[in-house]
């Protein structure tokens, strides 16, 4: 099993940018494909992005951040990033960072672990 707790977020303002990390501990980190999801109030959890397993060669997005979010890896710091650029008030949402990502070959994005979540705002 692997603990998952998120760090980074915070009150931005629109067009700015934050840096969201997940350091992992508990189980080995690279045999985790990793990702993030966000949850804004009174709307269903969304994915974000995910990125493969061990070397993380392979990065996914969703459509609302293509361009604007880069998620990356350091295993040697077992600890999970997402870059944000170009931030908009609609990327106002509690972020959580997730081990065992799996579903993106029917688009139904899921994972086996869960972290707490980091607020991010982002202010017009």
């Amino acid at each position: 099993q692997v603990q998952l707790v998120e760090s980074g977020g915070g009150l931005v303002q629109a067009g700015g940018s934050l840096r969201l990390s997940c350091a992992a501990s508990g189980s080995t980190f690279t045999s985790y494909a990793m990702g993030w999801f966000r949850q804004a109030p009174g709307k269903a959890r969304e994915f974000v992005a995910a990125i493969s397993w061990q070397g993380g060669t392979a990065t996914y997005y969703g459509d609302s951040v293509k361009g604007r979010f880069t998620i990356s890896r350091d295993n040697a710091k077992n600890t999970l990033y997402l870059q944000m650029n170009s931030l908009i008030p609609e990327d106002t949402a509690i972020y959580s960072c997730a081990a065992g990502v799996h579903g993106g070959s029917s688009g139904d994005w899921k994972a086996d672990y869960w972290g707490q979540g980091t607020q991010v705002t982002v202010s017009s």
